[in-house]
């Protein structure tokens, strides 16, 4: 639940000029240059944005996944360039299927104490250009195929043996940048395990993605309100046939429908974060929101290119790019495909 409204609210003004006098007006550049300007990072890092969730004690936010969330939908008003910490999950051949990397984490000892060797590739690491530190899962009993033989590692990015791929040119999300983490005799203390118990990692992980895939959500909220914004703006100033193109009812009309589907997709948003925030189970709630939120973005960024018309299709236009950057939603935190089994999967484990 949202614990002080007025503090909240205080933080969302903020997030809101933020968007407005900082962020809109530099994502041009960030577009042409693939780069987010040093003083943007150092204002969002001053407002508090990469310690959202992190206790008040340590220096965070401390947020709840619902104010979380409404944070999110205000800072998706923009281009959607992750600035997050790496989690590294993926592989050249675990993607989908999570529960079978293959990196490997081996225990050993030697003047220095116990450790881990890990070897290993991993794939489309986001922010790990930049990173400090990864959420590293590798598989530390290799007799075990599945998600019981897999543990999770904090590891310093700067440790010996961790070499980094070329960043990916991707189809859009510029200033998001993304490449493999390469692993090769990579020594990492015991004592950075997470939770000091060995064969738990996969399950912290997909506890991860449960709260991640509501972020995600949000963040198509966000994205899908400025895009519909700026759809309708043009749809009421354009003219043709002597009239603002917003008075033909087909225009209307795919207006309606983004308005209708971001509304629903809001509404859902809001309510998993408070289940999460109740200790309610959440997991189908949570990809329920990531399918339908990541998919209502895409058919809103559509209609926007539609409503535009040839100025949509224009790579100088805010439209074009956000058409590019929101296909990405439905691909990570689990494809569309992913949670749809999830989802069928869950609601049978009901009724078993």
């Amino acid at each position: 639940m949202i614990r002080d409204r007025e503090t909240l609210d205080l933080l969302l003004d903020s997030v809101r000029r933020f968007v407005r006098e900082v962020l809109v007006p530099a994502e041009h550049e960030v577009a042409e240059t693939d780069e987010i300007p040093p003083a943007i990072v150092q204002q969002m890092r001053a407002l508090g944005l990469f310690g959202l969730t992190i206790p008040e004690a340590y220096g965070g936010l401390g947020l709840t996944m619902e104010e979380e969330a409404r944070v999110m939908i205000e800072l998706g008003q923009t281009s959607p360039a992750e600035l997050i910490a790496s989690f590294a999950l993926t592989e050249p051949g675990a993607g989908s299927d999570s529960a079978a990397i293959r990196t490997s984490a081996i225990r050993g000892h030697d003047a220095q104490g116990d450790h881990y060797l890990v070897n290993g590739t991993k794939r489309f690491i986001t922010n790990a250009p930049q990173a400090g530190l990864f959420t590293l899962m590798a598989r530390t009993d290799p007799a075990k195929k599945g998600a019981s033989g897999i543990s999770a590692f904090i590891v310093d990015a700067k440790s010996p043996g961790i070499s980094l791929g070329k960043r990916d040119r991707k189809m859009g999300q510029k200033g998001a940048h993304t490449c493999d983490v390469i692993f090769d005799n990579c020594r990492v203390p015991a004592a950075n395990l997470i939770g000091g118990v060995e064969g738990k990692g996969f399950y912290t992980a997909m506890k991860v993605l449960d709260k991640g895939r509501i972020h995600i959500a949000a963040v198509c909220v966000g994205v899908a309100k400025r895009i519909l914004s700026d759809a309708l703006r043009y749809a009421v100033e354009r003219q043709q046939f002597g009239q603002p193109i917003a008075e033909f009812q087909l225009v209307q009309a795919m207006l309606a429908d983004s308005r209708t589907e971001l509304y629903a997709a809001e509404c859902m948003v809001l309510d998993a974060a408070r289940r999460r925030d109740d200790g309610l189970p959440h997991a189908t709630e949570a990809s329920c929101c990531k399918l339908f939120a990541s998919e209502m973005v895409g058919r809103v960024a559509d209609r926007g290119v539609q409503i535009l018309g040839g100025s949509g299709y224009i790579a100088e236009h805010a439209m074009e790019r956000f058409y590019r950057d929101v296909r990405l939603f439905r691909l990570y935190e689990g494809t569309s495909q992913i949670q749809q089994l999830v989802i069928a999967r869950n609601m049978i484990k009901e009724v078993s």
